[in-house]
């Protein structure tokens, strides 16, 4: 169950389980990162220990270091996250998604993640985003 409070645009959430050979597909994994939000345990299910994750701050390589910047997403997270996707696509191994969010301290107007989804995990990802302080 997500434990992101407020609303993820739901058009977007809503997928069959369509598996290539019994591994999830890029959308699967898609939805089930979204849906694992604030979970830490569900959230790193979809990486491996050779996942990378290229920041603003710098590039996180594996399991532990993903986990330890998503552990820090989550506390900020709390409580009383908004949460719009205004674009996602997916085609192949690759997913790409546009959103926006708002918590107690920050504004995220624009905030943009690729993934690269290989035999069900999330091999590669990307982030950026416009982060404004609340004042």
């Amino acid at each position: 169950m997500n434990k992101l409070e407020g609303k993820i645009n739901e058009k977007y959430m809503e997928t069959e389980m369509k598996q290539k050979n019994g591994v999830p597909t890029t959308q699967d994994v898609l939805t089930h990162h979204l849906n694992s939000f604030g979970d830490i345990a569900g959230t790193m299910a979809d990486y491996t220990a050779e996942s990378r994750f290229f920041t603003p701050d710098g590039l996180l390589r594996g399991s532990e270091a993903i986990r330890r910047f998503f552990v820090k997403v989550f506390e900020d997270a709390k409580p009383g996250m908004s949460f719009e996707i205004l674009r996602q696509e997916v085609d192949g191994e690759t997913a790409y998604i546009v959103w926006k969010a708002e918590t107690a301290d920050n504004r995220f107007e624009l905030g943009t993640d690729t993934f690269v989804v290989q035999n069900g995990k999330i091999v590669t990802q990307t982030f950026a985003g416009k982060i404004s302080p609340k004042l």
